[in-house]
């Protein structure tokens, strides 16, 4: 089983990813809100963990989004399956 090796990357890189600046992007790190790892001192931050927030985000974008529609939204629109 041979596995592709995670690409990382810098907060400056994820920062023009998400259109963001590097603070904003260091306050979702030290937050926990994004994940990333410190090598050396600095946040480095897979590619993948990027998508994965960003489909986090859409995801929460998108309950908002049926919040403010729906008159009465059912938990499953608003929350999701567990």
């Amino acid at each position: 089983m041979s596995m592709e090796p995670r690409r990382f990357l810098a907060v400056a890189d994820v920062a023009d990813v998400l259109g963001s600046t590097p603070g904003a992007v260091v306050e979702l790190l030290e937050a926990g809100e994004l994940r990333g790892v410190r090598v050396r001192g600095a946040w480095r931050v897979a590619d993948d963990e990027v998508q994965a927030w960003i489909d986090r985000e859409l995801e929460l974008e998108r309950r908002r989004g049926l919040w403010r529609q729906a008159q009465t939204p059912s938990i499953v629109d608003l929350f999701g399956e567990r």
